[in-house]
């Protein structure tokens, strides 16, 4: 597309919608973490920031942008991995970070409607100070939910509960054009027409802008309980949990960590984990609504680990030891990030029955490409991470073996009948192997319905299945 540059009729015509013009930035006052997201060496600046608040400048903004062909790329807290919220055409960004109030809360129909701009962390404790439960635990907890719903992100509770997109219930979504339209409801079942609403969880910034969610909450387990499991090697660990799927117990999450990643995490916080003495774990949290309860389904996959090899089982049975380690495990991104130069990430998911091989493939993977990986994930439903270090090597050598490194654990991932990602999207750094995951025919169904919702492209060009 040939876009059209920012000239400072543009600029007049967003202040005169904006009547607050410190919600505008341009220029110098554009703060450099606009010009990227948390991991991504994407860098691009915008040509305009707009602080939105209502739905109703988002519209304004679109509309115009629409008619003028101008690029806009929408923002939560840019805690994404893969560049899906930086502007690459530049033109207008969309902060949607002060769209962050909650609208209603319908105890009669379990459901929660908040703007985008609301952090997981904030949604999560509104609720349950109130006896609700907001299922999703993506690690990043200052991520909006806008974000979250545009990545369909997973977390730590998937294995139980699922993801993001099965408590989205219905959006009101800023189409391109400037239209304000509403997907789904407050309905449990809904078999009217597309599944609109669906189309919108996962596509991160390319078909609308999201300025309203209604999400399904649940109450609260009374309960909840965590064993942290130390094996002898990360083999008799990983190899483990296709025995506990298998075993019917549901955990509400299952975690394997390597000991030098929780090493990273003690230094990162500045606290001690509960046991670093082993070369790896698995921490698994059962929850419910008495002890009694949990313990039926914790105690026969407890023996399952000793039969395995399993050192020990460490009950974790009070706030503050379920605190010290889920805050160690949450934690592991940002220590790995502190241990190197820079990085680059990986996350695949697998089908369950084949995150053991995945994960002893990426462990043994150094060693064939000579550059350190760290990894850590949701083995119980196979989205596993995978962190490329740069440390001291010169930018030559680390595309060379960042590219071999990501070319190998991809080529594996699709042997084992698995995907790109599992919860962090595609955004920008990952289009190369959507392209080579994907029948080529399915990619044109994406880029047809892209070209459905944006005939002119100017909603976040270059992202996902985009040229």
């Amino acid at each position: 597309m040939n876009y059209k540059k920012l000239e400072l009729e543009d600029i007049n015509y967003i202040q005169s919608i904006i009547k607050d013009n410190e919600r505008i930035l341009m220029g110098e006052n554009i703060n450099e973490e606009y010009s990227h997201d948390e991991l991504s060496d994407t860098i691009s600046y915008p040509d305009l920031v707009v602080k939105v608040k209502s739905p109703e400048e988002v519209s304004s903004i679109l509309k115009y942008a629409y008619e003028n062909t101008i690029p806009v790329t929408p923002r939560g807290s840019g805690t994404g991995l893969v560049g899906a919220s930086v502007a690459i055409e530049h033109g207008i960004m969309l902060d949607t970070s002060l769209m962050n109030h909650f609208l209603e809360l319908d105890e009669d129909n379990l459901t929660i409607t908040v703007e985008p701009g609301v952090l997981l962390m904030e949604l999560a404790a509104y609720v349950e100070e109130r006896g609700l439960f907001y299922p999703p635990d993506p690690g990043e907890k200052s991520a909006t939910i806008g974000g979250n719903i545009s990545t369909n992100a997973g977390g730590m509770r998937a294995v139980k509960y699922g993801v993001t997109r099965d408590y989205v219930r219905g959006l009101e979504v800023v189409l391109p054009n400037g239209k304000i339209v509403e997907f789904g409801g407050k309905v449990v079942k809904n078999s009217t027409g597309y599944a609109m609403k669906d189309l919108m969880v996962g596509s991160e910034g390319t078909l609308g802008i999201i300025t309203k969610a209604t999400l399904k909450i649940l109450p609260l387990p009374k309960k909840a309980i965590s064993l942290l499991i130390p094996f002898p090697s990360l083999e008799q660990a990983i190899g483990t949990v296709p025995l506990i799927i298998k075993s019917k117990a549901i955990p509400t999450a299952i975690e394997f960590m390597q000991r030098e990643v929780i090493m990273d995490a003690e230094k990162y916080l500045g606290k001690k984990f509960p046991d670093n003495s082993a070369d790896a774990y698995l921490l698994l949290k059962f929850d419910g609504n008495s002890t009694e309860e949990i313990e039926k389904d914790y105690e026969n996959v407890a023996q399952i680990c000793i039969e395995q090899g399993a050192i020990d089982i460490l009950v974790s049975d009070t706030t503050e030891r379920e605190d010290s380690i889920w805050k160690a495990r949450g934690a592991f991104l940002e220590a790995i990030k502190g241990s190197t130069s820079f990085m680059d990430e990986v996350d695949v998911v697998v089908p369950r029955s084949s995150v053991n091989e995945m994960v002893e493939y990426i462990h043994g993977l150094y060693k064939e490409v000579n550059i350190r990986i760290k990894s850590f994930g949701h083995a119980g439903d196979g989205n596993l991470h995978a962190y490329i270090l740069k440390d001291e090597l010169s930018e030559e050598e680390w595309e060379e073996k960042v590219k071999a490194a990501m070319d190998k654990i991809y080529g594996k991932a699709r042997e084992l009948s698995g995907q790109v990602s599992g919860e962090h999207g595609i955004g920008y750094a990952k289009k190369s192997y959507l392209m080579k995951a994907l029948d080529p025919a399915t990619v044109e169904i994406m880029r047809g319905i892209k070209l459905a919702f944006d005939p002119k492209n100017i909603l976040n060009p270059h992202k996902v299945c985009q040229l």
